[in-house]
């Protein structure tokens, strides 16, 4: 709990009042985990009546169980070096902080309608795996791995990845948060890859607003996290250019996502975090509308 009682102070504020958002994680009936009792009704099988139960109140009860879902949430963190850049409007904000404040939130809904859930962290040319299970142990396990990740190096390489997808045997949602700014990318294949296993991808793409505006500090030098180069200024003259070109590779990822029917959102992290919750679980509930 120490290392986790800021994330989670945050997690609280934000799903003070939202509502569950991914999917009925269990299922009423005879199941092996009990749930309640309630009163019998016409029509109830009489071998799902708590006999012992009967002899001490002198009435009826059903007893309620529960089946767990057959479907995990997997929750997908890109903790590279380009996941450190800030906000230029809000001190203390950056894009790694931003989502994993989102995925913890997702971890919490997940919690608490008793799915699995595990988490899958690609940082430094690696892949940190948690396991999916379910339970408030659960949840504090992937929180203190959430405050662990630090924004380094670059995405594992496609074998490194693709080695890891053993976990998505089982039918599973995917909720993935990242920049996306390589695209094609090892990463973008092994979700494609995933969507073509029909299991359930969402995509939330992190921006800042100045990367979006292109308001960047005129004569300001920059150089790129994660490979060797030189610093690079943009002037006055290169935004229209910097505009073209980031807006067409943000048309690129959106329309192949279409293509492999992955949801897919995109956020300023700028934005309050329960809209950006609210609007990727909203989007998801949107497609699932539309393909009935």
């Amino acid at each position: 709990m120490a290392q986790t009682r800021d994330l989670d102070l945050v997690i609280r504020h934000v799903l003070a009042g939202l509502g569950h958002g991914i999917h009925a994680g269990r299922e009423r009936g005879a199941g092996v985990e009990f749930s309640e009792y309630r009163a019998y009704a016409p029509g109830d099988e009489w071998r799902r009546v708590d006999w012992k139960l009967l002899a001490r109140a002198d009435r009826y009860f059903i007893r309620e169980a529960e089946r767990d879902s057959h479907v995990a949430v997997w929750l997908w963190l890109d903790a590279t070096a380009s996941m450190a850049e800030p906000s230029r409007e809000i001190n203390g904000i950056d894009k790694l902080w931003f989502a994993r404040t989102v995925l913890a939130c997702v971890a919490a809904i997940a919690q608490r309608q008793g799915d699995a859930f595990g988490l899958v962290v690609c940082s430094g040319d690696k892949v940190d795996f948690t396991p999916a299970a379910r339970g408030p142990r659960q949840l504090q396990r992937v929180l203190a791995q959430l405050n662990k990740a630090q924004p380094l190096g670059r995405l594992p390489a496609g074998e490194v990845l693709k080695a890891h997808l053993h976990f998505a045997r089982s039918p599973a949602v995917m909720f993935v948060a990242s920049d996306f700014l390589d695209w094609p990318s090892p990463l973008s294949e092994a979700l494609q890859r995933l969507r073509r296993m029909h299991h359930d991808v969402r995509l939330l793409t992190l921006r800042t607003q100045a990367e979006v505006d292109a308001s960047f500090r005129a004569g300001a030098a920059y150089r790129d996290p994660e490979r060797s180069g030189g610093l690079h200024r943009l002037s006055g003259a290169d935004r229209a250019s910097y505009r073209e070109q980031s807006r067409a590779h943000f048309d690129a990822v959106a329309q192949a996502c279409r293509q492999s029917d992955i949801v897919h959102s995109v956020a300023c992290i700028e934005q309050p975090v329960v809209e950006v919750l609210r609007g990727w679980l909203r989007a998801a509930g949107a497609r699932r509308a539309a393909s009935r």
